[in-house]
């Protein structure tokens, strides 16, 4: 059966896509629920943090009426918490901290406060951060996603003119087009980016892509450094017989086209098959279904114990009807004339812990097979190794290497997807952080950056 788009309502595309976390209805709602922390001396959610939020001080200043410098709290550290509010998955971080967890009751709705905080901040147009007079210095950054945003808006502040070279028509790099459309819009991505920008001497240029337009050489003779930030989007390859038939999609294109495209025009499939179980397994999955496919099933080769996603994210594929097959790897594509039929899979069993520390799947001799007229492929990603010039930049692994951000170019720095391999957008942006730090160093602009922000920053 070929792939087709167009198969619900308006009405029922926009139920489908309405945001999957909504915030706040009121201001009281926030403020019982602000209450209820307990304010922890040496909070473990603000270490579980990757940037370091200084969580118990945001809520407490929710709780004053003080939401303004909530806000400023919140993105001193993390520049893009309103995003991060909506995309991190807090239940292994700081929620999944949270003290109430040992008492058994409902963790503090951490994420849902950053949102109410930073939402007021953005709607209002709040100027947080105040712009140091420009110092003469220029620096190049690649990427305008979470860790490009996050370095420029760092160097911005110290005074650094700052220019972002990003390849897509539009920034926020993976916010914008890798994200489930039920977490953020693209709307709220454009808006997160122009606050972000707001703060002066940064400049996107757009459909400017590294390799194609410009160089890293290039860069480094007309900027005083350079900071790479273009993160990861090829995805890895199943290397088995029939990848090639018509109806077999990576991940990444089918939610890239998800995102730029009405959601009319996402082709999808009756029966669609995703291999993988990551959190880009789960958001192209549910959207299938959201989409209208009848059948989505998930494909997995190790067992929910070892599973990347977070449980949160697996209901969410449960309740929006998907189905999980576990210990099952991917064999054979089968199809007739060219088109999909189905996936031929070998059930697995788990044997000693491989590098990573899981126990490392192996095939038990039996295969199965299930029908399908879509697959998704979900399997991880690669970086995008041939962006640069100069392997002594790689690792083995086709991931950038760096010693404190800093790669083996003089004056080129790195941070993010592309040297991590693909972690959380929060982490991306503490990358950023990292980053400019480096670089603020290495331009002789020393200055301490506590969670993000200067020493001299005030506090609201």
């Amino acid at each position: 059966m070929s792939l087709t788009n167009n198969r619900l309502t308006a009405a029922e595309y926009e139920v489908n896509f309405a945001d999957v976390h909504p915030p706040f209805s009121n201001r009281e709602a926030a403020l019982v629920e602000a209450n209820r922390c307990l304010m922890c001396y040496d909070a473990p959610c603000t270490k579980s943090c990757p940037t370091s939020i200084d969580i118990p001080k945001f809520i407490k200043q929710i709780t004053t009426d003080n939401v303004k410098g909530s806000a400023h709290t919140i993105l001193q550290s993390n520049i893009m918490g309103a995003g991060c509010a909506r995309v991190c998955p807090v239940e292994k971080l700081c929620e999944g901290s949270c003290v109430y967890n040992m008492l058994h009751e409902p963790p503090i709705p951490i994420a849902k406060l950053q949102r109410y905080s930073t939402a007021i901040a953005m709607e209002k147009q709040w100027k947080l951060f105040t712009r140091k007079p420009a110092n003469g210095r220029r620096v190049a950054v690649i990427g305008a996603g979470p860790a490009g945003l996050s370095c420029a808006h760092t160097l911005a502040r110290e005074g650094v003119d700052v220019t972002i070279f990003e390849k897509e028509a539009k920034g926020g790099g993976l916010m914008t087009y890798g994200i489930a459309a039920y977490k953020v819009t693209p709307e709220f991505c454009q808006e997160e980016v122009d606050y972000i920008t707001s703060i002066g001497g940064i400049e996107i240029r757009y459909n400017q892509e590294l390799g194609r337009d410009i160089s890293v050489t290039q860069l480094k003779s007309e900027y005083d450094a350079v900071f790479l930030g273009f993160g990861v989007g090829l995805a890895r390859r199943l290397d088995v017989p029939g990848e090639e038939l018509d109806g077999v999609v990576d991940a990444i294109s089918f939610i890239y086209h998800l995102r730029t495209n009405e959601l009319a025009q996402t082709a999808v499939g009756d029966k669609v098959i995703v291999i993988g179980l990551g959190m880009t397994a789960i958001d192209a999955a549910t959207q299938a279904k959201r989409l209208g496919a009848k059948e989505v099933t998930i494909v997995y080769r190790r067992t929910q114990a070892e599973m990347p996603c977070t449980q949160v994210e697996l209901d969410l594929a449960l309740l929006d009807g998907c189905k999980v097959i576990w210990l099952a790897a991917p064999h054979e594509v089968r199809g007739e004339n060219g088109k999909v039929t189905g996936l031929l899979c070998t059930q697995m069993k788990l044997g000693e812990p491989d590098a990573s520390g899981r126990r490392a799947p192996v095939a038990s001799g039996t295969e199965f097979f299930l029908e399908a007229d879509m697959i998704i492929k979900a399997a991880g990603q690669m970086p995008f190794t041939g962006l640069v010039e100069g392997s002594d930049l790689l690792h083995l692994n086709g991931k950038l290497s760096v010693a404190d951000s800093a790669t083996s170019i003089n004056g080129v720095f790195a941070g993010g997807d592309c040297v991590n391999g693909g972690r959380e957008v929060v982490d991306a942006v503490q990358a950023g952080k990292d980053g400019a730090a480096a670089i603020l160093d290495y331009l002789g602009l020393p200055v301490e950056i506590r969670k993000g922000a200067a020493i001299s920053e005030p506090v609201l």
